[in-house]
């Protein structure tokens, strides 16, 4: 089948590769403008980008989709669906209405729980069981269009985003060809059952110690890789990748209770963390172990934005 594919992340870029396995004809590929990234804000190409120079496809990389020339290209392409996945551009109701076989989003999430921008780590920091892919018909709101299929998966105690992404873009892509494979009849979404996935602020990294551990084990895995969860310590920044619920420990939230090769014990609003992978601004991550080699931590002193 003939498409235009929109889309930016990694997460995209494995059902644009699935895509063309499967022998679709990409016609147009659009992704966000290049940006500037790294220490040296060079402008970085997106995971899409480069699958589509790899292997030779026309591309677009409009600022908005409302502008004629954009709109132009897309109807010139002939496309009989546009696929959107992880793209970051809302779409305009003229390309919206551009294709015979409408406009397919694929999201990571069981449509209508986690409408949004960041369904894999809302759905880690609210500790559900499962999560999946929905391949959803696309019409003008946030994530609101009609489902065509939707496959869950379980979420395991020791996922994290990184490791979720992986799983979902993984099935997202098979998912994805099988629309196209198998047509369904389209069935709405119960907006009374919706949540909504906000972006992720950078005031949502920082650790509140006062919380229960559970809620501080799952910020720690939601955030990882991006943007780690962090806390303060005599003025350092140190991000936290790795931890584990400690039962009934109990002493004033954020206190180190032990800090030896086996863990930095943290007491925290109900039980304790035991850390066990962190990193100190500028470092590297690394076990705890070899943290400690480096980087003194006394028994009785406290994590927090203020140091207590």
């Amino acid at each position: 089948m003939k498409l235009v594919f929109a889309g930016t992340p990694e997460f995209a870029a494995v059902s644009l590769e699935g895509l063309l396995q499967a022998g679709h004809e990409v016609a147009l590929v659009l992704t966000r403008p290049d940006r500037p990234a790294g220490r040296g804000l060079e402008p970085q190409s997106s995971a899409v980008k480069q699958l589509a120079l790899e292997r030779g496809l026309p591309l677009l990389q409009p600022a908005a989709l409302d502008d004629p020339a954009t709109l132009s290209a897309i109807a010139a392409a002939r496309p009989a669906a546009v696929v959107v996945a992880a793209y970051g551009l809302i779409l305009p109701p003229a390309l919206l209405a551009l294709p015979p076989r409408g406009c397919l989003n694929v999201h990571a999430s069981l449509l209508p729980r986690w409408r949004g921008a960041a369904p894999i780590q809302r759905a880690l920091l609210a500790g559900d069981s499962t999560t999946g892919i929905t391949i959803m018909q696309m019409d003008p709101g946030l994530d609101t269009g009609p489902i065509l299929l939707q496959e869950a998966i379980a979420i395991s105690p020791d996922d994290t985003a990184g490791t979720l992404h992986d799983k979902l873009a993984g099935l997202g892509a098979r998912l994805l060809v099988r629309a196209f494979e198998t047509p369904s009849v389209p069935r709405p979404q119960d907006g009374n059952i919706a949540t909504y996935a906000a972006r992720i602020s950078k005031g949502e990294a920082e650790i509140d110690w006062r919380r229960p551990a559970a809620e501080i084990e799952r910020q720690v895995r939601a955030f990882d890789p991006v943007p780690g969860a962090q806390t303060r310590h005599e003025g350092a920044t140190l991000k936290i990748w790795r931890a584990r619920i400690e039962r009934g420990l109990s002493a004033l939230p954020g206190t180190i209770c032990a800090a030896e090769p086996g863990g930095i014990v943290v007491a925290c609003g109900s039980d304790g963390l035991r850390i066990t992978e962190l990193q100190r601004a500028g470092g590297r991550r690394l076990a705890v172990r070899a943290f400690l080699s480096g980087f003194r931590l006394a028994r009785g002193a406290r994590f927090g934005p203020r140091d207590g």
